[in-house]
């Protein structure tokens, strides 16, 4: 539960029974492929501490994702002790000094990262270990074969470094299967021609979430698991509910306008509900007049713009509504379910944004 006193009533509850069995569902497609589960931007709305440390606690992962320096001595400093691979470009220069001083494994993308690495590694007198990023298609971060050849020679041999793993990231895993078909064989022949120059024993990885469940060919010895282990794809649970109350209603007139602008005008006499969460929270004013909430177990839309810090619900269907009943803007309530992928597909995003966007306001309750 959250360390502090809650007085306004919203808050996101994430189900560590769920996340455990989600995260044990991918093991089970991936096995014997080790499992990296990615705990970037706050485990992606989440909160990042009590997961990883419970997940540490049940043995759920073999290691955890993040995106940069800072987030990974976050989970130093909570008493994460397993592996920490740190998947973004790390600049500048003392980054890479922080990174081996907490045993944080580094991606390496490009002969200058190979150099400021083992030059880092020299001045702390400790140990780097890193992983070489392989670009197949992204073109976000990461070296083509020849380089990715170059960027080992570089280092293997190097008593100050171990190069401990080689991986790629699928652009299109769940949408283009000829593309990342393309991708997945020409991270097979970089694989090859490491081999050819001695690379022995490292972890290799390309699958994120869809492709560890669906394509077999892209495990390798790792899979890196993000949407699934959150519930966010077909076959998982969702871990995340969010969830406030009712703080005001009243009867409002035909005619009567609703919300800034006057966004929202009744057609007859309504009952409105007004409940306190908007965009100040993460949810999105792009849901303005789109989206449903859950009362008494039916859908209510929002009427009118979200306001930074209330929405306005259409509750006349509600037989008995009062101040201080519950409202699920996403999660189930009776035979009734709003999922973040509702309200992507709504706002015309992606699940991971609904909530990665979600402010610190919206205290984590781990349950």
């Amino acid at each position: 539960m959250p360390d502090r006193q809650l007085y306004r009533p919203t808050r996101a509850e994430i189900s560590l029974a769920a996340l455990k069995r989600n995260l044990e569902r991918v093991a089970a497609f991936a096995g014997p492929a080790r499992v990296l589960f990615v705990v970037k931007a706050d485990a992606y709305g989440h909160g990042v501490v009590p997961l990883a440390l419970y997940c540490q606690e049940e043995r759920l992962c073999h290691s955890f994702g993040v995106a940069c320096l800072e987030e990974g001595l976050e989970l130093r400093a909570a008493g994460v002790k397993l592996p920490l691979l740190v998947l973004g470009s790390l600049y500048p220069f003392n980054s890479f000094m922080e990174a081996i001083k907490n045993d944080l494994t580094v991606t390496i993308s490009s002969i200058d990262a190979a150099r400021q690495v083992l030059e880092a590694a020299r001045l702390a007198g400790k140990k780097a270990s890193c992983h070489i990023k392989v670009e197949t298609g992204m073109n976000r971060i990461g070296a083509r074969r020849p380089s990715a050849v170059k960027i080992f020679q570089e280092l293997s041999g190097q008593a100050e470094v171990s190069v401990e793993g080689v991986y790629t990231h699928l652009s299109s895993a769940d949408t283009d299967p000829e593309y990342t078909a393309q991708q997945l064989a020409y991270f097979r022949e970089t694989l090859t021609e490491l081999g050819r120059t001695g690379a022995r024993d490292l972890v290799r990885h390309a699958a994120n979430s869809y492709a560890a469940v669906h394509l077999p060919d892209s495990r390798w010895d790792m899979v890196r698991t993000g949407i699934a282990a959150y519930g966010n794809m077909d076959g998982f649970e969702p871990i995340l509910s969010l969830k406030t109350r009712v703080v005001f209603i009243k009867n409002v007139r035909e005619g009567a306008s609703v919300s800034y602008n006057r966004s929202f005008r009744a057609s007859s006499p309504m009952k409105i509900a007004t409940v306190p969460i908007g965009y100040g929270d993460g949810y999105l004013r792009a849901l303005s007049g789109k989206a449903e909430m859950l009362v008494g177990g039916r859908r209510c839309r929002v009427l009118g713009n979200v306001t930074m810090d209330m929405v306005m619900l259409d509750v006349t269907a509600v037989e008995r509504v009062s101040v201080g009943d519950e409202v699920v803007a996403i999660g189930r309530q009776g035979a009734e379910n709003v999922t973040a992928e509702e309200l992507a597909g709504l706002a015309g995003t992606i699940p991971y944004e609904i909530t990665t966007l979600l402010t610190r306001r919206v205290p984590r309750a781990h349950v």
